[in-house]
C-alpha cells in the first residue's frame, strides 16, 4: 500500500449560498430532520421525482470528479458539485444537515466516510471517495463513488474495483419477497475473498422525501435484518470495505470517520427503487 502519511484536518471555507428560490429540505437550520413517519414503499410519481434528482445528484458528482488530480483541493471538489446542483434547481442534501458544513462528503484515504471537503490537497496515489445527494421536487437522490488521483498502487486500485463490483452484486440480489439482509450476505461474502473488512456502524438506507427513513440496510450478514423487500421500496446500498478493521475512531470535527488502523478504504453507492422482477437504479447519469 501507499506509504503516504496520515491525513490531517484542513481549513474550512466559508458556507456556499444557495438561490433563495431553491425549495431547502425541512432540516435546514435545525439541528435534526423531523421523524419520517411515512411508507417506504412508494408511489410513482414520487419515484419518478426521485429519478430527477438521483440523475442530478450522480451529474453533480460526475462533474466533480472530472477535477480529482494531485494539487487540486477537496473544497474546490465541492464548489464543483454545489454549483452544479444549484444550476439545475436542487440543494446539495449534505448542506446543513445535522450541521454538515459542505455540499458534499469527501473521503480520502482512510476516511471511511462523511470526510468535510476543506483545503486538503490531493496528492499522486490517492483515493478519494466523493458522496453526493440532491434535493428537488421534495424528495433526495443519493450515490457515492471512489475514485484515483493520480498513479495509484495496485492494492488501493484492486480495493476500489472489488467495491464497486461488491455494490453491483448486491443490486442483482435484490428481489421482492427476500429479506433485506441479503445485501449484506452478498457483500460480506464476496470481501472475504480478498481478507476485506466490511463497516457495520455505517449502513445503507431508506430515502425518498426523508434523506434517511429509518430503514438499514447493512452491508454484513446481519441476521438481525429481516425487512421484507417490496416492490417500490427506495433505499440505498453503499458498501464501503477496508484493507484491515472495519473498527473507526472519530475525528474531533463530529464527522470524519477514519479506520482504527488507518489503512485505506473506499465505498459505492447508489439510490434503488425495488421492481416487480429487481432494482432499478435512479442514480445514474
Amino acid at each position: 500500500m501507499s506509504g503516504q502519511s496520515l491525513l490531517v484536518p484542513g481549513d474550512i471555507s466559508p458556507t456556499r449560498p444557495v438561490p433563495a428560490s431553491i425549495p431547502r429540505p425541512e432540516y435546514v437550520g435545525k439541528e435534526g430532520p423531523a421523524p419520517y413517519e411515512g411508507p417506504e414503499v412508494q408511489d410513482a410519481e414520487t419515484i419518478e421525482r426521485m429519478r430527477i434528482a438521483g440523475r442530478i445528484a450522480a451529474r453533480a458528482m460526475e462533474e466533480a470528479a472530472k477535477l480529482i488530480a494531485p494539487g487540486v483541493t477537496t473544497d474546490e471538489l465541492d464548489r464543483v458539485a454545489h454549483e452544479y446542483m444549484c444550476d439545475h434547481g436542487a440543494y446539495p442534501s449534505t448542506l446543513g444537515y445535522r450541521g454538515f458544513p459542505k455540499s458534499l462528503c469527501s473521503s480520502v484515504n482512510e476516511v471511511i466516510c462523511h470526510g468535510i471537503p476543506d483545503t486538503t490537497v490531493l496528492r499522486d496515489g490517492d483515493i478519494v471517495n466523493l458522496d453526493v445527494t440532491a434535493f428537488i421536487h421534495g424528495v433526495h437522490g443519493d450515490n457515492n463513488a471512489t475514485y484515483l488521483c493520480g498513479d495509484v498502487d495496485e492494492e488501493s486500485r484492486l480495493l476500489v474495483e472489488r467495491t464497486r463490483e461488491s455494490l453491483n452484486r448486491a443490486i442483482k440480489a435484490v428481489k421482492p419477497g427476500r429479506k433485506i439482509n441479503i445485501i449484506g450476505r452478498v457483500i460480506e461474502s464476496y470481501a472475504k475473498r480478498f481478507g476485506y473488512g466490511v463497516v457495520r456502524d455505517f449502513t445503507g438506507h431508506g430515502v425518498n422525501t426523508s434523506f434517511h427513513s429509518g430503514l438499514i440496510v447493512p452491508h454484513y450478514d446481519s441476521p438481525h435484518h429481516t425487512t421484507e423487500i417490496k416492490p417500490g421500496m427506495t433505499f440505498t446500498i453503499e458498501p464501503m470495505l477496508t484493507l484491515g478493521t472495519y473498527e473507526y475512531d472519530m475525528w474531533e470535527d463530529g464527522w470524519t470517520v477514519v479506520t482504527k488502523d488507518r489503512k485505506r478504504t473506499a465505498q459505492f453507492e447508489h439510490t434503488l427503487v425495488v421492481t416487480d422482477t429487481g432494482a432499478e437504479i435512479l442514480t445514474l447519469p
